[in-house]
């Protein structure tokens, strides 16, 4: 979770206010920073209503370009006959 470290900084927040505003412990918030581990969808959410940026910006610390991935396609699988 590069961006959300970067964010958190960049709005010269430390972990225990960022925690207590997002009803989490601070070590949980230390843990999804380090990749440790992972938020839960609604979490993802509620951080990025909170620092007002993508999941995708939280995840990556980049916002995405439009038509980055225009190309992109899903692996064929195997189908069992």
């Amino acid at each position: 979770m590069k961006g959300l470290s970067e964010i958190r900084r960049s709005r010269k927040y430390n972990q225990q206010k960022v925690a207590f505003d997002l009803n989490i412990s601070r070590a949980s918030l230390s843990h999804y920073e380090r990749g440790i581990r992972e938020p839960s969808l609604d979490l993802l959410v509620r951080m990025s209503e909170y620092f007002g940026v993508s999941i995708y910006y939280l995840i990556t610390g980049r916002e995405r370009v439009p038509g980055e991935n225009k190309d992109f396609t899903l692996p064929q699988t195997k189908k069992n006959k």
